[in-house]
């Protein structure tokens, strides 16, 4: 026996004030002294106009932990009551062990309850929501908290690519686009975090039943696209940091986060939005009508027409004015972002009862979708 399952609270965290295009390098701190050949290029063409980091302007330092800002989301969401269930997502944990959810079940002091991590990429986030909402909906939970958060920065600072730089030095600037895939990320993510709270009953003047979710992968047929702790080998396999040295660690930057550029815009669309949406559309019996707001996690500008073409050629057109992103004022913060940008529009006051919602979340690392679906009451 299943029952409805009810989003009755959204709550977002962005650590300090907006940084604007012009101070980010400032902020992020510059490589081996030197501006970035890509940063206008790469800003120019993913649209984000401010984000956040959770750096101390002052010192260059980091100024919170991952679990610290998911804490302070889910704070955010006023006061729960007893909580049965914490679910989290995130790209970068603060450590390896032991996982992110017990940490932020730390920082929060709550009573024993059930503590689940979810790993991944962007998609996080929503596999956390799955968690939390199959808990509830199975009669596990009464009530269950999901999270999606990222502390990007910590591994997007200049400083983490210094001892590269200097090993790379020549080769760096004989071939730039060496650097590129991940200068490239340096400029697209930043920090923040997401949280919602799950329920059996609505709340207040306006609940989101969700209705499903489903998640799937690409990893059979595509190879990894969005890593970090390892590198790519010859055979286009992945070999992690464990089969490294220290010393590789720090000359390789092994841990910086790495996008493969080419093989991204020649899949993305195809393989976690065309292909994933047709077998929701049949499975679900889905309709373009069916649509009143389309959240789309886009980590670029560049994709808006893509999506929408895509949407075309599906027979699943949904016009612009129903679709809803806060990636220009907020960025891309990876398993966070779904969280942050249906905040904005829950506290907005645009959505009306009966309205249904599909977001969408991609995931680069290895081709993974994930679509939401829900009807506001």
């Amino acid at each position: 026996m299943t029952t409805d399952v009810f989003l009755t609270r959204t709550a977002a965290f962005l650590p300090f004030s907006p940084v604007s295009n012009e101070d980010i390098e400032d902020v992020l701190g510059r490589i081996g002294g030197k501006a970035s050949r890509a940063r206008r290029l790469i800003l120019r063409s993913n649209g984000i106009r401010s984000r956040h980091y959770a750096i101390d302007r002052a010192t260059g330092e980091l100024a919170m932990t991952n679990a610290q800002l998911t804490a302070s989301a889910i704070r955010a969401l006023g006061d729960v009551g007893q909580v049965d269930c914490l679910v989290t997502g995130t790209s970068l944990p603060d450590q390896l062990m032991p996982n992110h959810a017990v940490m932020v079940h730390g920082e929060l002091g709550w009573p024993r309850l059930e503590v689940v991590a979810c790993a991944g990429i962007c998609l996080a986030g929503a596999a956390a929501l799955k968690h939390a909402w199959l808990s509830v909906r199975a009669g596990d939970a009464r009530r269950a908290v999901a999270t999606g958060s990222e502390l990007a920065s910590a591994v997007m600072r200049g400083s983490r690519f210094e001892a590269e730089f200097e090993h790379k030095l020549e080769a760096l600037e004989a071939r730039p686009e060496l650097a590129f895939e991940k200068d490239f990320l340096r400029w697209m993510l930043s920090d923040g975090a997401g949280a919602v709270l799950l329920e059996r009953e609505p709340r207040g003047p306006l609940s989101l039943r969700i209705d499903w979710i489903d998640l799937s992968s690409a990893a059979h047929e595509l190879p990894a696209c969005m890593y970090a702790g390892a590198e790519k080998n010859a055979e286009g396999g992945l070999d992690g940091w464990a089969r490294k040295s220290p010393e590789e660690w720090r000359s390789e930057s092994t841990f910086a986060v790495k996008q493969d550029v080419r093989l991204l815009n020649e899949n993305i669309v195809r393989a976690t939005l065309a292909e994933p949406l047709a077998q929701v559309i049949e499975r679900r019996g889905l309709r373009p009508a069916d649509v009143d707001w389309f959240l789309p996690h886009l980590s670029s500008q560049y994709f808006v027409e893509p999506v929408s073409r895509s949407l075309e050629e599906l027979g699943f057109p949904i016009p612009r004015e129903r679709w809803f992103s806060n990636l220009a004022t907020k960025g891309n913060t990876g398993s966070a972002s779904p969280y942050i940008m249906l905040d904005e529009l829950f506290r907005s006051g645009r959505i009306k009862p009966g309205q249904k919602l599909l977001m969408f979340v991609p995931e680069s690392g290895r081709f993974s979708s994930g679509f939401i679906y829900m009807e506001a009451v």
